[in-house]
Formats: structure tokens, C-alpha cells, sequence
């Protein structure tokens, strides 16, 4: 994929001004997700958990202007910063993209208010959201759900099998975050439950989906090890004091892995986990 391409579709986003360097990345990634999906021309895409659109604008472009991707989101129109997703998504739909993009906020995937004919969609995609789950049930619940509506599930989330131990303070974020996740009762965090390669496998088997192709996607320009790594070392404090109750042994265990992620990051510096895919029918 050419970077004409890349800044086409780039130039579609709201980041596109003033972020335009850490959108080219976070796009050059996705295009090599539709690539492993096979994203066709003219397809109906349902994309769950849509949020800043990183991944619609990208499915936009493979779909073409005879494709639709209706991307759907469980957030209010003004979550997020530095851009809402509400501004991103106006951005996006009054762009060039625009004619093949529905974004709908504040659904609730699992309210027996929401609801489409069956077979509606070419293809179901989650793409880098499952974590903002609640737990293993709420998933293997989505994706029961989904099932009726498209004909291939088309996932996407990090890849908790580190290759490399530059990979390993982004892990170890991760795991700090799902730890203290798992004391509150509500949450706006990014990593809210954490699912392995091998919990995905068994939830998309256990929701009737059978796997037909799975692959790792590397990407190590990616930022989003550096951001999970840095919203821990701001976090940690306040998220230890605000969370009731947590046992006294855990608030002193999280601590002890601060310290190691901050010897790891200055002995070995930080790259963002790869990318686990599959595609399902």
C-alpha cells in the first residue's frame, strides 16, 4: 500500500490536522488488517466498537463508494480527547469517505432495542476494542448476537505473546490496568478486560463462529505501547486510592510492577505488542 493512499485516506480524518504523522501510522496498520481480511469492493461492513474511526476510514476505502461501513459505538458522541468521537465522526462523514460511512454512538450492542435483519452484513469486524469489554460473558454474548447479521467475523486485538522483550513494558501495562479494572464496578478505561490470543479463539468457537484463518500483523511503529505504558505511570496512584475495596496485598503488589515497568522501559526501551487477526465465518 502506497503512501498516496495512506495520506488519502489520512487526509478523510479529523486527526489529519496537526496529528498527521501519528494517524499515518495507526492507518498504515489497519490497511494491513483489511488486507489480511480481504476487505472486497461493494461489501456491507458492521464495525463494532467504531470509536475514533481509525479503522472506518480504512474500511471506507476498500468498500468503495458502492460499499457501506456502518460503524456502531457503546460511547457518547463527546467521549474522548483530544478529539470526541462525535467531531471525528462529523469530520469523517463530510469527507470524500462520507458517502459510505454511517456512525451511530451510545448503542448498546446487547439492548434487545438494537437489532438488524439477518444476513444484513458482508462481514462483522472488531477491530482493536474487545478489551473494552467487561468480561468473557459480555463478549461471547456480542458475538452470539452478531452472528445472525453478517457472514464473516473479522477480529483484531493485541497479541499478549511477546516476541521480543521490548515488547514487554507495554504487557506489563496492560496487565497493571487489568488488574485494578478488575475491583470496579464501572470503567471508561481502554483496558477493561484482557483476552489472549487463546481466549478469543475459545469465546469466537464457544459463540459459533469456526475460524478459517488467523495470523500475527507486526506493526512496530505503533504508539499505542508508549500511551498505554505512559496512562499507567500517570494513573497508578489515583487509580490505587479511588478503587473500594481492594486487598491490601494487591496495593502493594501493582507498585512492585511500576517499578519493573519503569526498569524496563530504561533498560530496554518500548514497542507495542503485535496484532493477533482472524477471520471467521
Amino acid at each position: 500500500m502506497n503512501n498516496e493512499i495512506i495520506e488519502k485516506i489520512v487526509g478523510c480524518m479529523a486527526s489529519n490536522v496537526g496529528m498527521s504523522d501519528i494517524q499515518k501510522i495507526q492507518t498504515n496498520h489497519r490497511i494491513k488488517l483489511a488486507e489480511f481480511w480481504k476487505i472486497e469492493d461493494g461489501k456491507k461492513i458492521l464495525e463494532v466498537g467504531c470509536g475514533q474511526g481509525d479503522t472506518t476510514a480504512v474500511l471506507a476505502h476498500f468498500v468503495g463508494e458502492n460499499g457501506l461501513v456502518h460503524g456502531i459505538d457503546i460511547g457518547s458522541p463527546d467521549y474522548g480527547s483530544p478529539i470526541s468521537l462525535g467531531e471525528s465522526a462529523t469530520y469523517l462523514k463530510k469527507s470524500p469517505l462520507g458517502k459510505q460511512i454511517k456512525i451511530d454512538f451510545e448503542i448498546d450492542l446487547l439492548s434487545p432495542n438494537v437489532d438488524f435483519p439477518d444476513h444484513s452484513f458482508d462481514y462483522i469486524v472488531f477491530s482493536h476494542c474487545s478489551w473494552y469489554l467487561k468480561s468473557h460473558e459480555e463478549l461471547t454474548e456480542v458475538l452470539k448476537k452478531v452472528k445472525k447479521w453478517g457472514k464473516r467475523l473479522l477480529f483484531a486485538e493485541w497479541d499478549t505473546r511477546i516476541t521480543e522483550m521490548e515488547q514487554y513494558p507495554h504487557l506489563l501495562s496492560i496487565l497493571i490496568q487489568a488488574q485494578y479494572e478488575a475491583y470496579k464496578t464501572e470503567s471508561d478505561s481502554n483496558v477493561r478486560t484482557l483476552f489472549t490470543p487463546n481466549d478469543l479463539r475459545e469465546i469466537a468457537q464457544n459463540a459459533g463462529w469456526n475460524i478459517i484463518r488467523d495470523t500475527t500483523i507486526i506493526s512496530p511503529e505503533l504508539q499505542d505501547g508508549t500511551w498505554e505504558v505512559q496512562k499507567v505511570l500517570s494513573d497508578v496512584n489515583a487509580e490505587l486510592k479511588e478503587i473500594h475495596p481492594m486487598p491490601m496485598k494487591i496495593k502493594s503488589l501493582i507498585p512492585s510492577e511500576v517499578k519493573m515497568l519503569e526498569d524496563a522501559i530504561q533498560s530496554k526501551g518500548i514497542k507495542p505488542l503485535s496484532v493477533h487477526a482472524f477471520i471467521a465465518k
